[in-house]
Parts: structure tokens; C-alpha cells; sequence
């Protein structure tokens, strides 16, 4: 069993308003919020084995004010109250209050120990451990191509610059309006090429062990499981690698506060989770997951729906 959550985006201040100005988000509120799913994971019994935090752990609001480095504090100490592992996908918050230089050097940085787990290019946040026996977890790290966290004049940067400026002549670089592949904005990323490789073969030895995959990242991969807009530039990639394998059973991601859920025409399961920013005091938006030979169940909390997903 293991524990899911999305978007906490904490920041100390007074609720405000998405970049559109229309849906509310509750900063101080999220803290409380994963202190009450920590409590719950605390109590579940027989014990969960993990946690997935699916990105955007605390608000770019925090770089304005100067909070950054103290609200990441705050998350990673309440996150830290369990005595289980946590991986951890970066996201776009995450990119706004730091570089990818500073984020290997925080809690936020779960790729184990010695890189051999992960892509030959240790700046990517990429790896893959083993969950349990014929159970494998995948972080993709969906910013790996991105102009967020990187330094402008770096051969990456410059090239997600290139890339997004094919897709969008907007001014806004963060506007999809107009655009034919609205996803192509400037909060989203993608995967290069070597990371795909290295996914690749990660499934393929998966396969071949008979392993089930359970896939994360905060980008949703799968345009059913997302608005149209938040999703990874090159999401058709990522999908072509997990559909030329039969081990992935599921792809869990973020960053779409609403949700989304889709069963694929290949019979994995996507599905991206609601974000704890944008849910109400009274409420909440986390959920346990529970692995079974031939499904995972997952019991919600709030806003999160119950749902079995079949292998």
C-alpha cells in the first residue's frame, strides 16, 4: 500500500487566486491538509510501505515573498513525520522557486544513492527503484526539457527555448491561447531523448523480470487524462515507450488541479490526481492505494474518487 498525493503548493499566506484570477487556492490551508493525510497514512493498518508526491509541493508565491527555502521546510518536516520512504517528482512550482542545481541538494531530491538507477545524465531527476517483488516505480522528470530552473545560457535551456517558440508565438509564453498544440506553454516540459532512451530500457527489463510498473511524474502523459493544457510536450513519445512494453500497469500524475482519469487503448491506467491547493478547508485530496496481484485499489480522502484499476 501506498499514499498519493499532488499540488500541495503551500505557501504562509492568505488564500488567493490561480494566474487566471478565477479558482481559489488555499495556501496556508494545504499545510494543514497533508498533516491530515499524514495522520491518516500514520494510522493505516497494516502500514503503507510509501509515498508518491506528484509535484508542486509548495507555490511559486514563495519565491516572490523570499518563503522558499522555509516553506519547503515546512512540507518536508511534515512529510518526514512518516517513517517510509517518499519520491518525489519535480514540477513547475518547484522550478520557480529554485534552480535544478538547488533541487538536487534538497529533501525534494528522492533519486537513490550512487546514480546508477537513474539516466547517465545525473542533472536529470529521472530513476527507478523496486517497490516490492514484481512491483518497480518509475520517476519521470517531465522538466528534463524546460526553460524553468535552468540557466539561460545553458545548451538546454536554449534549446527548450527553440522548441517552445516553434510551437508558441504567443508573447506570453504561458498563454495556449491560439495555439493548435495548446500544451506547448511555458509551465509545461518534456522528456529529451536520452530520457526516453533510459525509460525505454528500464521496461524492457522490466519485461523480462515480469515486473508490474507503476509510472510517475507530474506531468500527465496522456491528453485523456488532462485538459488539453497540462500536459507533457512530447507526450506522445513517452506513451510510444510505454506501449511498445506490456509492464506498465499505471501512470500516476499532477499539476491538473481538477483530476482526470483515463484507461488507455493498451490497459494502462492514467490517472492524475486533484491538487490539494485548490481544495477546500473542509475537505481534501490525497488517497491510499492498495496492490494486489491482478489490480491496485485506490481509496480516496475528499475530493479524490475511489477506483479499482485492473491489470
Amino acid at each position: 500500500a501506498f499514499g498519493i498525493v499532488a499540488d500541495i503548493q503551500f505557501a504562509d499566506a492568505e488564500d488567493g487566486h490561480d494566474f487566471g484570477g478565477t479558482r481559489r487556492r488555499y495556501y496556508r490551508h494545504s499545510l494543514r491538509l497533508l498533516r491530515e493525510a499524514v495522520q491518516a497514512w500514520a494510522d493505516e493498518s497494516p502500514p503503507i510501505d510509501f509515498v508518491l508526491q506528484l509535484g508542486d509541493s509548495i507555490d511559486g508565491l514563495n519565491a516572490r515573498r523570499g518563503e522558499a527555502e522555509s516553506a519547503l521546510r515546512q512540507v518536508l518536516a511534515v512529510l518526514g513525520q512518516l517513517p517510509v520512504p517518499v519520491h518525489h517528482a519535480w514540477g513547475n512550482h518547484e522550478l520557480y522557486n529554485f534552480s535544478r542545481a538547488r533541487l538536487a541538494h534538497t529533501g525534494l531530491y528522492s533519486r537513490p544513492a550512487g546514480g546508477s538507477d537513474g539516466p547517465p545524465d545525473t542533472d536529470c531527476q529521472a530513476y527507478h527503484c523496486s517497490l516490492a517483488a514484481g512491483l518497480r516505480l518509475v520517476v519521470l522528470d517531465a522538466y528534463d526539457l524546460s526553460t524553468l530552473g535552468r540557466d539561460p545560457d545553458s545548451p538546454r535551456y536554449q534549446e527548450s527555448l527553440r522548441l517552445l517558440r516553434e510551437k508558441n508565438p504567443n508573447d506570453d509564453l504561458n498563454s495556449p491561447a491560439g495555439l493548435q498544440e495548446p500544451h506547448f506553454v511555458a509551465f509545461n516540459g518534456g522528456f529529451s531523448q536520452a530520457q526516453l532512451d533510459w525509460f525505454d530500457e528500464v521496461l524492457k527489463s522490466s519485461d523480462e523480470n515480469q515486473e508490474k510498473v507503476v509510472v510517475m511524474g507530474h506531468l500527465p502523459i496522456h491528453p485523456y487524462a488532462s485538459n488539453g493544457v497540462c500536459l507533457a510536450w512530447n507526450y506522445e513519445a513517452a506513451l510510444s515507450v510505454i506501449h511498445s512494453h506490456r509492464c506498465v500497469v499505471c501512470v500516476l500524475a499532477g499539476h491538473l488541479h481538477d483530476g482526470a482519469y483515463c484507461l488507455d487503448s493498451h490497459g494502462v491506467h492514467h490517472l492524475t490526481l486533484d491538487g490539494v491547493i485548490e481544495t477546500p478547508p473542509d475537505s481534501n485530496a490525497f488517497g491510499t492505494i492498495y496492490v494486489y496481484e491482478d489490480k491496485m485499489i485506490l481509496k480516496g480522502r475528499g475530493r479524490i474518487a475511489d477506483r479499482v484499476m485492473h491489470f
